[in-house]
């Protein structure tokens, strides 16, 4: 298995990534965008940053770049695609999940550790922790609050594609446990695979038991199970 950490022009967290994928003993290695998806790609990682200074919008640059449709084709082949904070950005732009990610409610960056209850534990990336689990992960993202259509909204929960939502510590979603206006305080969903999962806290950062939390580890593992 080598997982592919896409890294694109203001990219910051493909180290952090790669770390920790390589603490849970899983092969990972940086690519850089321009040079294309390698063979022996088996999972991707787009990581979180700031993309193109996100120009334009969050994520929009960089989901046009030619290595997206590379993207694109693996994910419909079944390959993981996991994307992070950026990624989840990006990955709603490419169109490889529903919805958007646009400015916090607080029109503020927030730097923060956040509860978010599982929603679903049989998918790769939840198959590590039981339905109801409150695990902490940190954000850090100044556009982080998922907008969808009210009819897409109620599409995408009737086909049980949410996988986190902010919640407080006894688990219950509540506008003062979303940090940013989410709508139904989603903080992760999956594309029409269950092998394709984007969220915007940063499981990453919540993996090395020597600076915090693990409880993200269990996100990660998703490429082991996929």
């Amino acid at each position: 298995m080598t997982v592919s950490i896409i890294r694109f022009g203001g990219s910051n967290c493909d180290r952090d990534a790669e770390r920790a994928l390589t603490h849970l003993g899983i092969d990972a290695e940086i690519v850089w965008h321009e040079d294309g998806l390698p063979e022996d790609t088996t999972g991707i990682v787009l990581p979180g940053g700031f993309s193109y200074g996100d120009y334009l919008r969050a994520g929009a640059m960089a989901a046009r770049s030619p290595i997206v449709s590379a993207v694109r084709e693996a994910a419909a082949d079944g390959t993981p695609v996991l994307g992070v904070c950026n990624g989840a950005q990006i990955g709603c732009e490419t169109g490889l999940t529903d919805g958007a990610f646009t400015t916090n409610e607080s029109a503020r960056f927030q730097c923060e550790h956040v509860h978010l209850r599982v929603e679903r534990d049989d998918t790769p990336w939840t198959a590590a922790y039981d339905e109801g689990d409150v695990i902490e992960i940190p954000i850090a993202h100044g556009e982080g609050r998922y907008e969808i259509s009210e009819q897409r909204l109620t599409e995408l929960e009737d086909d049980d594609r949410v996988l986190f939502r902010y919640c407080d510590a006894n688990g219950e979603p509540s506008v003062d446990a979303n940090p940013n206006g989410s709508k139904h305080n989603i903080a992760g969903i999956l594309g029409e695979r269950e092998t394709v999962a984007v969220l915007m806290p940063h499981p990453e950062r919540a993996t090395l038991p020597d600076v915090g939390p693990t409880d993200g580890q269990g996100v990660l593992r998703g490429f082991e199970t996929a």
